[in-house]
């Protein structure tokens, strides 16, 4: 499978999200999550996103990064890089924000212990939270990776002058930023432009336009449902194709809840468009 960067480390070119696996009423079960997971490790896959917060709600909180944890464990501890996140809280089933220095480093202390490890490989601060001056949170996340409990930063949902601060604080040990982008969602191409020009690796999420709309992606995108059937691969292959042809730090982290769909979702790191069918798709 193809490969990127993500700061100094090398990963899959195309990552799993691991949300759907914890947040949807009619999840996979544990059993089926798991298969999920390794589907993707024996596709080629060594970049697993995940949240503390990707839970049904309040009352099982940490359970994505637990079911990963386990995944992992029981695929024997691959060379995976698991890049999870910080500051979004739940209320019952509700989210909430605390980007508070004091919360993150509970919530990074938190992450650790569920993931069994010594340091985060990718901490990624979830959500800029307006209680907070994003001054302070991108503080707290210098210091988790001064103190060494995270080996790199990431920030999500981030614009251009967040991504400018948070480079200014958090200085190299900032990589990454995950903001949604998909062929029916390109408001972040400016920010996606910036971390090219910058180095930054960009991850889009819910690079299919998120779960209630991926089902109707070859309707609500005909460009790509063209170049899908010219090609004769699914339209989310043609879709990630089209991720990964907007700049070399691009690494798509397409959610999964069935090993088919992470499976078919890999290959499109090998798939190749055409300069015509890429103007195609650029236009919508």
């Amino acid at each position: 499978m193809q490969q990127r960067r993500i700061g100094d480390m090398t990963v899959s070119a195309i990552g799993l999200g691991a949300m759907p696996l914890s947040t949807k009423d009619d999840r996979p079960s544990e059993e089926d999550a798991v298969a999920v997971v390794h589907a993707a490790l024996d596709a080629g896959v060594t970049l697993v996103d995940t949240a503390d917060a990707y839970a049904r709600d309040e009352a099982e909180f940490g359970h994505n990064e637990s079911l990963v944890a386990t995944a992992l464990r029981s695929y024997g501890s691959p060379d995976v890089l698991v890049a999870t996140k910080g500051g979004h809280t739940r209320r019952g089933a509700e989210w909430d924000l605390d980007g508070s220095p004091a919360y993150l480093r509970r919530a990074c202390e938190g992450s650790l212990r569920r993931l069994g490890v010594e340091a985060i490989g990718l901490y990624q601060f979830h959500r800029p939270d307006p209680a907070t001056p994003w001054e302070e949170s991108m503080g707290a996340l210098r210091q988790l990776a001064d103190d060494g409990l995270v080996r790199a930063v990431g920030i999500s949902n981030a614009d251009i002058a967040q991504i400018d601060a948070a480079r200014s604080i958090v200085g190299d040990a900032l990589v990454s930023v995950q903001n949604q982008f998909s062929p029916g969602w390109r408001s972040s191409a400016d920010e996606l432009a910036h971390c090219a020009a910058h180095g930054l690796a960009f991850l889009p999420w819910s690079p299919f336009g998120g779960v209630g709309a991926a089902g109707s992606l070859g309707s609500t995108a005909p460009a790509f449902a063209e170049v899908a059937d010219e090609l004769g691969v699914s339209v989310y292959q043609v879709t990630l194709a089209w991720h990964l042809a907007q700049s070399d730090t691009v690494v798509p982290i397409p959610g999964a809840s069935r090993a088919a769909s992470i499976q078919d979702s890999a290959a499109a790191a090998d798939l190749s468009l055409t300069p015509e069918q890429l103007a195609r798709l650029n236009l919508g």
